[in-house]
């Protein structure tokens, strides 16, 4: 029994994939032993209609693919570690609330951030709800990463509109989901 508490504690121990602009090497790391990033990703495909190049580029511009990363601390006093700026954490840096709010509507009270299954699902169902609720097409990339940024009701009150900043990273996130279908073609999966 002690043995495959370890096996299991193990198979929680993921890093990030080195190559992170390839999403086919992306595709050959694995959340531990139990998890095939491609055949997660492919399933939220089905389940919410969210392109998998869409899906990766939100994850690889949000935390690089690493499993726990969250926000740097503030400085008081311009040396001391202070709080963060939010909440955000792991793979999809979902924040408190809102996984929450997944859990409960989706069922998956177990889900973690820190795995990728569950944070790859976690961005098709935000995605599939900025198209429920603000009507951003499933594969407009531009548009579901700046609602999945901002939130729902900031971006539906335009609030994006005036952040130059913000829209350069969509723009970006818009190339390396491009970037990612073409490699896709390519992938051995």
């Amino acid at each position: 029994m002690a043995v495959i508490a370890v096996i299991l504690a193990l198979g929680g121990c993921a890093s990030a994939p080195s190559r992170i602009n390839n999403v086919c090497a992306v595709f050959e790391q694995r959340d531990g032993w139990f998890d095939n990033w491609y055949v997660a990703a492919k399933q939220t495909e089905r389940e919410y209609g969210v392109p998998v190049p869409i899906l990766m580029a939100t994850i690889r511009k949000e935390s690089g693919f690493s499993p726990r990363v969250k926000p740097p601390r503030t400085k008081l006093l311009g040396f001391i570690p202070w709080k963060r700026p939010s909440s955000a954490y792991g793979f999809s840096q979902a924040l408190d609330g809102t996984w929450k709010q997944y859990q409960r509507e989706t069922g998956r009270y177990g889900a973690s951030r820190s795995k990728f299954a569950d944070a790859v699902h976690f961005v098709g169902w935000y995605h599939s709800k900025s198209n429920k609720t603000n009507g951003i097409e499933l594969n407009d990339a531009y548009h579901l990463y700046l609602a999945y940024y901002f939130g729902h009701g900031a971006f539906s009150r335009g609030e994006w509109k005036s952040n130059a900043s913000m829209q350069q990273v969509a723009r970006a996130t818009t190339k390396m989901a491009e970037d990612y279908a073409a490699q896709m073609r390519n992938c051995n999966q």
